[in-house]
């Protein structure tokens, strides 16, 4: 190996529930630099959670992300001219930054009027282990489950 491996960098909890993962997810909801846009866009799903749910939204947020990680996912894998999906589980970090991801865009997707009303839908059907982005990780386990013929070909 040529170069060495990049130094992971820790973000800062977020200033209102003083949790890293609220900070990583406002950074995934932010757009062209626009932080102080991003955090309000969170905390105000965050308020609407609370009225909708009577539940602390916290605690809805990280159940609708652990619901929506994935375990297992396909990667692809040459062997011998022909491409696999082979199934591989997927590391934590990897599993996190999916969760995040696929929230953030399927909560884009929605129709709502805002995108605090949209981003505190989606965490809800998420929560309620339903929705898009949960939708997604079923298939994604569906495909890895297909394809446990290829598991040999892990590297």
């Amino acid at each position: 190996m040529r170069k060495r491996r990049a130094e992971k960098r820790y973000l800062k909890p977020d200033p209102r529930y003083n949790d890293v993962l609220v900070s990583k997810f406002i950074n995934y909801i932010m757009w062209d630099g626009k932080k102080s846009t991003a955090r309000r866009i969170v905390y105000d799903s965050f308020d609407i959670i609370e009225q909708r749910t009577k539940k602390p939204a916290l605690e809805v947020f990280k159940k609708a992300v652990q619901n929506v990680s994935p375990l297992v996912e396909v990667r692809s894998r040459r062997v011998g001219g022909a491409t696999y999906q082979v199934p591989m589980e997927v590391r934590p970090e990897r599993r996190m930054a999916l969760a995040l991801r696929w929230l953030r865009t399927y909560a884009r997707d929605r129709k709502d009027k805002s995108m605090a009303l949209k981003l505190a839908a989606e965490l809800i059907a998420a929560y309620n282990g339903e929705g898009s982005s949960v939708k997604k990780k079923d298939d994604t386990h569906r495909m890895a489950e297909a394809n446990k013929a290829f598991a040999h070909f892990k590297w």
